[in-house]
């Protein structure tokens, strides 16, 4: 049998406590396992690890790659696109453009080069699902799957306004399967709703009621967490709160946490919910980390992912129809807004992120709080909510922020005389060891998405491990790792693609009533512009799928 041994290396595996450890590890096929009886009597092939960091391959939770949406912003930007260098062509590699919003074959070889393996897309409307999908087949070096919006589904608030629970839940189970996703996704619930029916409209807090369905954001954000865990999904609700980059919006945060009564939540990009302040008064804004982060580091249902600002030009890019327009008045860019049948709505603004802004620095402040704040880093994952925050190869300089408080007051020494005044960075002492970093880009993440088999090097594991040369400077150990291996094939070696290499789509497929379904065909048929039978995705369309199973969920 052939063995790949990655040989004396410095192993960093939180979830089976090992930190620091030298150590060898055994690869057989697209596994990790454990090393031979008998060496000789084997074909093995061996990578010297020696003095290199050895941890599984990185997990982005939360990012924005695939689908309609993702195209759109290609075209909207093509500045970029002539200004940014492409990716060349190669024996083993496509052609690609970069820019915040790389194509699809350049972002999988830019994940790969970072040491990244396995992301996600976090917002796909279910009739886009098939885009996505193809998208993901164009998307090479990474596993890969996506959440499906459901938190202006006209089907899902009707459940909910009519306390149909067990309809809701049946619903939820079959719009996953047939859109072949991952998890359940609600952005701006209701908002989206309501800012298709009305000049700027929207929802302001998660008890006002949504225009034509009596349902207010609360019940909506309630019930999809009962029926997300009662369905054993492997990851909780996925949330994107009401009233995103609006002052103020902390108290509408916290009620979210609140309104979750128990069942598991997680809140993303939470930086862009953690404002204080008043409507127009900028000289109010602020960060309410320290009360937001308090509630979570008691309330072990909630996990959250950062969505960390850093400064230059990004792409805001969201499911969140009012904030897109919010964005166009703010800064006078150009702007894109779409409308999804019954199901969702997205804006798409380009953006830039200074220094001098008192509003910015705060953001970039707000973000770095949280991953300070939080005392468990168990629950608090990297992301930079790519592109919206920045792009995810912005990655390498979050770590440096994280694990250099010198950096982090050098970074802040540019910022306005306000943000450096008020923030808690200023007397946050606490950096991140190697250790919590492979947690919050590798275990955590796996973790909190419910994937077994991925974020650590025990048996049985994904054979996904990245090598990193230690370095005193940190943001280059991150950006340029020594070896990438994926699913056992050894994909990335000093910066450069040595294999042709697609990663499977990541699924799930929870059980439902089967009678259920004849009352979603027949609102379907009155509702929607293309027929029921064309709708769902079948497994057979993927051509590396992955079913992740359900399992009962203990709730609190």
């Amino acid at each position: 049998m052939e063995y790949l041994c990655i040989r004396g290396g410095r192993v960093f595996d939180p979830r089976n406590g090992i930190e620091d450890e030298v150590r060898d590890i055994w690869i057989q096929g697209n596994k990790i396992v454990t090393p031979p009886q008998r060496p000789e009597e084997h074909q093995i092939r061996v990578i010297d690890a020696t003095g290199l960091v050895v941890m599984p391959g990185g997990i982005d939770m939360h990012c924005h790659v695939v689908g309609p949406k993702v195209n759109t912003a290609r075209k909207l930007r093509p500045e970029e696109k002539r200004l940014a260098p492409p990716v060349p062509r190669t024996d083993k590699t496509h052609s690609g453009t970069l820019g915040s919003v790389p194509s699809t074959f350049a972002t999988g070889y830019c994940y790969a080069g970072l040491g990244y393996t396995t992301a996600f897309d976090a917002a796909i409307p279910p009739l886009s699902a098939r885009h996505a999908h193809e998208e993901f087949e164009d998307t090479p070096c990474v596993d890969k799957g996506f959440y499906v919006l459901m938190g202006n589904n006209h089907y899902v608030m009707q459940c909910v306004a009519q306390g149909e629970l067990e309809k809701l839940r049946n619903f939820v189970a079959w719009l996953l399967g047939a859109a072949k996703g991952f998890a359940a996704k609600l952005v701006n619930p209701g908002g989206v709703e309501v800012w298709k029916h009305r000049p700027s409209g929207n929802v302001h807090s998660i008890d006002e009621p949504v225009d034509h369905f009596g349902v207010t954001p609360r019940q909506i954000i309630r019930h999809m967490a009962q029926a997300v865990d009662e369905l054993g999904l492997p990851h909780a609700v996925h949330i994107h709160c009401n009233n995103l980059g609006l002052p103020g919006n902390w108290e509408t945060t916290l009620a979210t946490m609140q309104a979750l009564e128990g069942f598991r939540g997680h809140l993303t990009h939470i930086q862009f919910h953690s404002y204080a302040g008043g409507e127009g008064d900028e000289t109010t804004f602020g960060s309410r980390v320290a009360q937001l982060a308090e509630y979570v580091n008691q309330h072990p249902n909630i996990t959250v992912d950062v969505g960390q600002v850093l400064f230059g030009p990004p792409t805001s890019m969201t499911g969140d129809g009012p904030l897109g327009y919010y964005l166009h008045r703010i800064y006078g860019t150009k702007w894109f807004s779409g409308d999804t049948e019954m199901e969702a709505g997205c804006g798409i603004a380009p953006i830039r992120y200074r220094n001098k802004s008192l509003v910015h620095a705060w953001q970039w402040a707000i973000g770095l709080e949280w991953f300070l704040l939080v005392q468990d880093p168990w629950r608090v994952i990297l992301s930079t909510d790519h592109p919206n925050g920045a792009s995810f190869l912005g990655y390498p300089q979050v770590i440096h922020l994280l694990m250099d408080r010198e950096y982090r007051q050098e970074v802040l020494a540019t910022t306005p005389g306000a943000v450096r005044e008020k923030t808690l960075l200023r007397d946050l002492d606490r950096e991140y060891s190697l250790q919590e970093i492979c947690i919050i880009t590798r275990a955590a993440p796996a973790r909190v998405l419910g994937l077994e088999h991925k974020g650590h090097l025990g048996p049985g594991a994904d054979a996904d491990l990245t090598l990193y040369q230690p370095s005193d400077d940190i943001q280059a150990m991150f950006q340029m790792p020594k070896w990438v291996i994926k699913s056992g094939r050894v994909l990335v070696h000093d910066g450069e693609i040595l294999e042709d290499h697609y990663g499977r789509t990541l699924f799930v497929r929870p059980e439902f009533d089967p009678q259920a379904q004849k009352d979603i065909a027949q609102w379907f048929e009155q509702h929607y512009t293309i027929q029921f039978r064309n709708y769902p995705v079948d497994a057979h369309y993927l051509s590396h799928p992955e079913e992740i199973p359900c399992r009962k969920v203990a709730t609190q």
